[in-house]
């Protein structure tokens, strides 16, 4: 029965949360827009009110003094009169405000502007922490004109109307809440708040993206289940009791309510009273005597319940309180009687069991977890005084949900005590939040900005191409001997090719090592082929910056991306490569050209589509080439039209002309690189940098205890242990929190749901701005082209390889975007190299020779 309750309590959850079926649902999953649990870095002086039976209390809290992590408080309790609280408004709030002011009077607490949070133990909508519009009275409360106003706005109105009290009323929580948030601050794994007492009620931290009524996807809240109401719809009648029906005719709100009257303090002893009254009318106790005080409403009170259940003394402690009644009990009534209180208290605490199972089911699931661990943070009067109560509830709920770790804290300072630590939480957040936007911000480029990126790469362009600046270009502008795309015709017979492998570090110190390698490799596929015996023409995708003299020669200008082979820049690559291959002395091959990524890229886009003119990678480094017109290529003599020029742009910067964009956390990763100064533009474009960029952001957001409760761990400070696919997994779908925290754990981070958002938006700012850059680039590329061709509007392709651009999920459209803002007059399409740019070494090798031999036929 009470997992089939549990089953339906669960339908209810998913009514509440859904945005159709929200208004209908009886319980109503209020939005409470506390997105955290304290993590115990929370410091400062507040104020917290707590309003919600026939007292209110006033506290002070001082959180983490003389930097010891504690909390100390003061409070003082003040009635509510009858009238005030049957009255107006009006009349109420005031009288809460004058209580509070003789409160800073009476401690004499400074007139420095105070955070105030406000307890309001009644079911309250919310579309802000520091906002909350009443719904509808509960327990005894009828003040006029409350409901469907705004209870901060009363009270705020109050405070200035009663005067001398400087305060700043930043959040207002349900009882619950601060349940949860008080046992928080002591137990980080607290996600649960529970109340039995006067009332009851639950709340949880709920994943936003099931939340319909708020906007956002990720991260949690907390949400106000107000469960009291379920059944009131009647899903629970099966269930009810006539005992239950006469409670619930007999009350101030028929009809609603109807599982806080089976399970709260304030119905528990009357529902004892009507059991023992009908049975006694039967004859079945006190020898059929009925006296006055057993058929009055409200006599046989909640504590009596607690007396009589007491293990020792509760058989003397039944016989006074029937005495008290003018009973006459037997030893036998006494037994019977302690029966009825335990089978009324144990159903209450099988209730609220049932119930609480299935949000820890519901918890579980979200995330994706065989088994949980969490802590239930609970408070009220039937909790704290009934002697067998919390045992029961304990071993019914792990009964119930086995595959639950659940520990039961109670709340030992009330939920005054946790609207404090929701304002301290909210102070804190608001804090770290301004912290981290200042630190993303230097990564976030305006348009201006990247205008003048682009101009700048315009200029570097330029100052590459001219004779006299060539030199001293940061973008070198290297020409390829490449004249032409593929028109669809080059015969492409068999072919070989040679890509020049990517490892972040290359294991081969010394040259010779390096080609001997490569040409064992080669030797190898040519076996598998059966084709050693055979001469073939050789294209050799080499991809670092060459100065070339011809198509089939190439010296290295500097390694690039971890590559620190010595002896080597300064060399021809190709006679380097040929040299290799007559050590070998096994095949004879004829090296055709050598070819840059990019090159390659482009042609093979090429070949599919003749508008393509330009290459892009986007992976472990970042470079991009064009055709460009002869007569732009100063340094360079020929009869053709055009020439492939490759760029390399990934030096960009290296001039200082990028400076004002550069953060300090690229100058960390530059100074700890194998190039430091040079590749400037790369080490904040390209995927071998990126993560280790958001390590260092990483790293100094925990020193400042921003991030992971300040914890530094050895993992996250070795160098590169921050893997740039991680930002693609990261940012990659609305499961990425779990991905993250997973992430993270595999560092040796034991992340909350606030750190997993803050990595996501860190990894987000650092591959934006990386596209951004990119993007910035190709507009100062495409802009070229159009006006080197005289045109108003320019149709382009560029072919585009590296993992960046293929995983990332947003990196692509980040870059479309801005190369469309910043270059209106041309239409710029992408596409994908699915072959990577070695059969582009191909193709210009089949282009090369057929450009070769009509260039003897035409002599």
């Amino acid at each position: 029965m009470l997992a089939d309750i549990s089953a339906r309590f669960r339908l209810e959850i998913e009514k509440g949360l859904s945005r159709e079926s929200n208004a209908a649902a009886t319980v109503k999953m209020l939005p409470t827009h506390v997105y955290s649990t304290p993590d115990g870095s929370e410091k400062g002086e507040f104020l917290a009110l707590d309003l919600g039976g026939s007292k209110f209390k006033v506290l002070q809290v001082k959180v983490s003094e003389n930097g010891k992590r504690s909390v100390q408080m003061e409070s003082d309790t003040f009635p509510i009169p009858e009238e005030i609280i049957n009255g107006k408004g009006s009349e109420l709030f005031d009288h809460v405000a004058e209580s509070l002011k003789s409160f800073l009077q009476k401690h004499n607490i400074n007139q420095k502007r105070k955070p105030l949070g406000f307890t309001f133990s009644f079911p309250c909508a919310q579309s802000k922490i520091d906002e909350g519009v009443l719904l509808s009275w509960s327990k005894t409360f009828k003040a006029r004109g409350v409901q469907g106003t705004n209870v901060v706005q009363s009270l705020r109105k109050a405070i200035n109307k009663v005067g001398g009290v400087d305060v700043d009323v930043l959040a207002m929580v349900n009882d619950t809440v601060g349940a949860m948030m008080t046992c928080g601050y002591d137990d980080h794994n607290c996600e649960v708040g529970v109340i039995i007492g006067t009332g009851t009620n639950a709340c949880y931290m709920e994943e936003l993206r099931h939340i319909d009524l708020v906007e956002g996807d990720e991260g949690r809240m907390c949400i106000n289940t107000e469960w009291g109401a379920f059944g009131d719809d009647g899903v629970l009648d099966d269930f009810i009791t006539n005992f239950d029906r006469e409670i619930d005719a007999a009350s101030v709100n028929p009809g609603k309510q109807l599982f806080e009257k089976m399970i709260s303090g304030m119905y528990m002893g009357e529902l004892v009273r009507l059991i023992l009254l009908k049975m006694a009318k039967k004859g079945l106790l006190f020898n059929g005597q009925v006296t006055d005080d057993l058929r009055t409403k409200g006599k046989f009170q909640t504590n009596y319940i607690c007396l009589i259940e007491q293990s020792k003394d509760g058989l003397e402690n039944t016989s006074n309180i029937l005495k008290q009644l003018g009973l006459h009990p037997s030893d036998d009534d006494c037994i019977a009687v302690q029966h009825v209180c335990t089978i009324v208290s144990f159903r209450s605490a099988n209730l609220v069991a049932a119930a609480l199972a299935a949000i820890l089911t519901r918890i579980r699931e979200n995330r994706k977890l065989k088994t949980l661990k969490t802590t239930v943070g609970v408070d009220g009067t039937v909790y704290r005084t009934h002697p067998q109560y919390p045992k029961r509830l304990h071993k019914v709920v792990r009964h119930l949900v086995p595959d639950c770790h659940v520990r039961f804290v109670l709340s030992e300072s009330g939920s005054a005590k946790g609207a404090a630590m929701v304002t301290a939480v909210a102070q804190r957040l608001a804090s770290q939040r301004q912290e981290i936007d200042e630190t993303l911000a230097t990564f976030a480029l305006n348009f201006t900005q990247l205008q003048e990126v682009k101009e700048k790469m315009r200029i570097e362009l330029e100052r590459g191409l001219r004779k006299e600046s060539h030199a001293t270009a940061s973008v070198k502008m290297l020409p390829t001997y490449v004249y032409r795309t593929p028109n669809g015709t080059a015969i492409l017979d068999l072919k070989l090719y040679v890509v020049t492998p990517q490892r972040e570090e290359s294991s081969l110190p010394w040259i010779s090592e390096l080609f001997d390698h490569i040409v064992q490799c080669i030797s190898d596929f040519l076996d598998y082929m059966g084709i050693k015996n055979t001469r073939l023409p050789l294209g050799f995708t080499f991809s670092f910056p060459c100065s070339q003299s011809g198509i089939d020669q190439g010296s290295l200008v500097c390694w690039t991306k971890g590559f620190k082979a010595t002896d080597c820049e300064g060399s021809d690559v190709v006679d380097m490569l040929r040299e290799a291959i007559k050590r070998r002395n096994e095949f004879d091959l004829d090296i055709v050209a050598i070819v840059n990524d990019t090159v390659g890229t482009m042609m093979t886009c090429a070949y599919e589509d003749p508008k393509c003119q330009i290459g892009l990678i986007a992976g472990t480094g970042s470079n991009v080439c064009y055709m460009e017109e002869m007569k732009n290529i100063e340094f360079v003599d020929g009869e053709e039209e055009q020439m492939c020029i490759n760029t390399e742009w990934g030096g960009f910067g290296q001039n200082d002309n990028i400076e004002d964009i550069r953060t300090r956390y690229d100058r960390e990763v530059d100074e700890g690189s194998l190039n430091v100064g040079k590749q400037r533009f790369e080490k904040m474009t390209s995927g071998m940098y990126l993560g280790e960029i958001v390590r260092q952001i990483l790293l100094d957001l925990t020193k400042k205890g921003l991030l992971f409760r300040g914890r530094i761990t050895e993992r996250l400070k070795t160098k590169g242990i921050f893997e740039t696919k991680f930002l693609s997994q990261i940012e990659s779908d609305r499961l990425a929190l779990l991905q993250v925290r997973c992430i993270l754990q595999q560092l040796g981070l034991d992340s909350t749901c606030d750190d997993s958002i803050i990595v996501k938006e860190v990894c987000g700012a650092v591959s934006r701005r990386a596209a951004q850059l990119c993007g910035a680039g190709m507009a100062a590329v495409v802009d070229k082209i159009r006006e080197n061709r005289g045109l108003d509007h320019l149709e382009i392709t560029v072919g585009v390889d590296g993992t960046l651009y293929k995983l990332h999920p947003h990196f692509s459209a980040v870059l479309k975007d801005t190369v469309e803002q910043l270059a209106p007059k041309c239409k710029v399409d992408f596409i994908l190299s699915e072959d990577g740019s070695g059969k582009g070494a191909a193709l210009i090798t089949a282009v090369a020779r057929q450009h070769h031999r009509e260039k003897q036929d035409a002599h």
